[in-house]
């Protein structure tokens, strides 16, 4: 779903300049370096990236999930209805995180907790936040499990993990994840160990209950194909920062970040009727140890010129709904 309206919504997530460090030996890890971005109400946000991009750190910084080894944890600001979750007691934040902003990770079996049932995981949450009795928390959790397209679901509530398929995991944590009607919904790589078949059905799945419940999602993933059937907006992230963003519909056809149309040409294409191969960027992202000077992305970008290595630019307003950090964007032709 490539959405190209353009009428202005409520902001319900805002991130300003984010930095999430942390220590490894006497070095520093730069792994998310002044994000900012909007997520907007009842919208879908991808942020794209390869591995090494910083998109996972990004969003186990919204839930304040993040290892003892970060540094410095309130560098930035990311205001959820008005209230700083930097800011906040861990107490306020438990409150919050699985209730108003949920999150569903890549791997379900690393999720969900193999010596406990469905019911046991998916009830604990609907009592933890809204404060139900064992009967009703139970009633709502088969609710959730029938909304999310499980089968007998009465029955299915009582089983395991490991009784379950992958795409079946995943939708229970979704289930999970969506208990407590929250107002955003995290989706970190959702799909990517899901044969295509099940991923579409997730994806499908991911759209409708967006729809029902009028929720926010911020998708994180590599996948690029995924990104245009589900998104509504893109941010592009290489090195830790954010590089371009704007409407998904703007971002496919017209990319103005050399980065942006390199990801956007290793994208198999049905229509390749002389089998080319496909344009590779060359090189890999960058150890966050050992950040290259300048522009982040110069030495792996064919247009790169001596400015490049010297000089780091900043995210540039290029209209409203649209930024890009690169000094040549208005002179090179992706």
């Amino acid at each position: 779903m490539i959405n190209g309206s353009k009428m202005q919504k409520k902001t319900i997530l805002e991130v300003r300049d984010l930095k999430t460090y942390f220590n490894v030996g006497t070095s520093v890890v730069k792994a998310v370096d002044g994000v900012s971005f909007d997520l907007n109400a009842g919208e879908i946000t991808a942020i794209v990236g390869e591995s090494g991009s910083g998109k996972s750190i990004t969003s186990l910084t919204i839930m304040r999930l993040l290892p003892s080894n970060v540094i410095d944890k309130n560098r930035g600001v990311i205001k959820f209805n008005d209230t700083n979750l930097l800011n906040i007691s861990e107490n306020k934040m438990r409150e919050i995180r699985g209730n108003k902003i949920s999150m569903i990770f890549q791997e379900p079996m690393t999720s969900l907790n193999p010596v406990y049932n469905l019911s046991f995981q998916i009830t604990e949450v609907i009592k933890l936040h809204q404060k139900k009795n064992s009967s009703e928390s139970r009633r709502l959790a088969i609710e959730m499990l029938d909304l999310v397209g499980i089968p007998e679901p009465q029955k299915r509530i009582d089983n395991y993990p490991h009784e379950l398929s992958g795409g079946m995991r995943q939708r229970a944590m979704i289930a999970m994840a969506l208990c407590c009607k929250p107002e955003i919904l995290i989706a970190d790589e959702p799909t990517t160990a899901l044969d295509v078949t099940i991923q579409a059905q997730i994806l499908e799945l991911m759209q409708d209950l967006q729809k029902k419940l009028g929720m926010s999602i911020l998708f994180i993933t590599h996948d690029l194909g995924v990104v245009s059937e589900i998104a509504d907006k893109v941010i592009v992230m290489y090195a830790g920062q954010v590089v371009e963003t704007g409407p998904a519909i703007d971002i496919f056809s017209n990319p103005k970040m050399p980065y942006t149309a390199g990801l956007m040409n290793s994208i198999p294409k049905i229509d390749n009727e002389e089998n080319k191969k496909l344009k590779t960027i060359p090189g890999n992202v960058p150890n966050p140890l050992y950040l290259p000077s300048g522009c982040r992305f110069h030495p792996r970008c064919e247009f790169s010129e001596d400015s490049c290595k010297k000089i780091l630019p900043s995210l540039k307003e290029i209209n409203k709904e649209r930024s890009v950090r690169c000094s040549l964007w208005k002179n090179i032709s992706l």
